[in-house]
């Protein structure tokens, strides 16, 4: 069973990036080329991927001519990451609840939910201050994070995924606060199945507008989805906000 907190052996497994990770890295593409259209950074502006996983998005915009750093807690995804690293691509293994290099990027990403994680609310404070802090005066922050009630509305609760002959048992639920998802995997590999249960907090529109605000970070746009479209607070899939420090 997995120790506290689930994020640490959870996002270190390899398991985690099978069942996520392992996809058609045109989705990732598109998605930042829309991104990268829209907000037309300069050649070489310093740009800080937060929770880089392996680095697929780190790796894209370095090859845009960018200068990019990925910093992420697992072990694993770095060490898989800097097999790519390169004079503008550079990762390190860092807690984003942790300062990192203070007033030096002009972009700072989060994508895929890869926040919302922690016990408390200081927590993730720390993480937006984290990222405010690295961000120059005028620097832009995305966040991608999930649709809090488009999500309720379309939880799926119970299905199964076959990946390579692994097998993924997930079920969902949520409460007033959070969302749950329970993973079982089952694989000849192993002795006995693994399980992992994923806990992500419910932050709204609203609750980002003050986490962000707190932290000298002003809100610019609002999307609802990886097209760029307009934001709905019941139809939209995703929650995709743009920041400017002040």
């Amino acid at each position: 069973m997995q120790t506290q907190p689930w994020f640490k052996d959870w996002f270190n497994s390899p398991y985690y990036h099978q069942l996520y990770f392992n996809r058609d890295q045109q989705e990732a593409a598109a998605f930042i080329d829309k991104l990268i259209a829209h907000l037309h950074p300069a050649q070489e502006s310093r740009i800080l991927d937060v929770a880089c996983g392996k680095g697929r998005h780190s790796i894209y915009l370095a090859e845009k001519g960018f200068n990019v750093t990925g910093i992420d807690l697992s072990e694993y995804s770095i060490t898989e990451a800097l097999k790519h690293e390169s004079e503008s691509l550079h990762f390190y293994r860092h807690d984003m609840r942790l300062p990192f290099w203070i007033n030096y990027f002009n972009y700072a990403f989060n994508f895929f939910t890869s926040f919302g994680y922690f016990k408390t609310a200081r927590e993730h404070d720390n993480a937006i201050r984290t990222i405010s802090q690295s961000l120059v005066s005028g620097g832009i922050f995305v966040i991608d994070y999930l649709n809090v009630h488009y999500a309720e509305d379309h939880l799926v609760h119970n299905f199964e995924k076959d990946i390579d002959g692994v097998n993924y048992y997930i079920t969902k639920w949520l409460d007033e606060t959070h969302f749950y998802k329970k993973i079982v995997v089952e694989d000849e590999a192993l002795e006995e199945p693994l399980v992992y249960t994923e806990k992500v907090a419910k932050f709204s529109l609203g609750d980002f507008t003050e986490m962000l605000a707190y932290q000298d970070l002003q809100i610019q746009e609002v999307f609802g989805d990886y097209n760029f479209g307009g934001y709905d607070v019941r139809k939209s899939p995703r929650l995709v906000i743009i920041a400017k420090k002040k």
